[in-house]
């Protein structure tokens, strides 16, 4: 496993805290996951009690604070200085949503964010799209992780842009990349893993599922699927039939 600022995950697998049916269901959906990162909006979730809280620090796990919900450069530092003071913790997953209905990224207003944040201090986890310079632009803001997404949040589309997902990951062999938003199977998580990404996180296809728990079970199993596929160096795609049984040595009949 690639290492975060840093840090070394267990697992590649980050998962989401809104949205589920219950706080016992959310822990339980944890366990079943083995997730090694849970995102949390203070947003979002600003109105939860100390006991909710308490809960997501009991997961046992490394947390992500993000700043969903923020339309503005402003609101969004102001959000990680929040989360910074409240979970003792440098990370901050960066959002500036720039457009409502498909909650697609302000590619300029998350740039300023990120090397404001950078530059005091944070260890920035952009939500982007999947633009090759928009990317390139927030390396240089001073960004170590990038967090490309496979579709607008909460669809479950899945990866709608392979041939862009695979430019960002070969041209930033050295910069961990992480699937953030639009998975909804997972199969798609391990397609993502298959890729040669680094990590997927995901909230809507696990909380919603009918059975969360076991939905974040399979999510898990996917992930170390797709991951142990990539590390394993699968076999090109083919035009042409090639016989799995070789022929030299086989007997010919006339």
């Amino acid at each position: 496993m690639r290492e975060f600022y840093g840090t070394r995950l267990q697992t590649p697998l980050m998962l989401g805290t809104a949205q589920y049916p219950s706080p016992g269901v959310m822990a339980r959906a944890f366990r079943s996951s083995g997730a090694s990162v849970a995102t949390v909006s203070l947003r979002r979730e600003g109105g939860a009690g100390q006991d909710f809280w308490a809960l997501i620090r009991d997961l046992g796990v490394k947390v992500l604070p993000n700043t969903a919900g923020c339309h503005s450069v402003k609101e969004a530092v102001t959000t990680a200085h929040m989360a910074r003071e409240l979970f003792s913790t440098p990370w901050i997953k960066l959002e500036v949503i720039g457009q409502t209905d498909t909650l697609q990224p302000d590619p300029f207003g998350l740039v300023e964010a990120a090397r404001i944040l950078c530059d005091d201090g944070f260890q920035v986890f952009p939500y982007m799209t999947e633009d090759l310079v928009l990317a390139d632009r927030l390396v240089e803001a001073g960004c170590r992780v990038l967090m490309p997404w496979g579709a607008p949040i909460g669809t479950g589309l899945g990866l709608m842009n392979r041939y862009a997902l695979r430019s960002l990951r070969a041209y930033f062999p050295d910069i961990p990349l992480v699937i953030d938003a639009g998975l909804g199977l997972p199969s798609q998580a391990a397609e993502a893993m298959e890729m040669g990404y680094d990590a997927v996180l995901l909230n809507t296809a696990v909380a919603r599922a009918g059975d969360p728990v076991a939905m974040a079970q399979a999510f898990a199993m996917a992930a170390e699927a797709g991951r142990l596929a990539h590390a394993a160096d699968p076999m090109p795609a083919r035009d042409m039939a090639q016989p799995s049984t070789p022929v030299i040595g086989k007997a010919w009949l006339e």
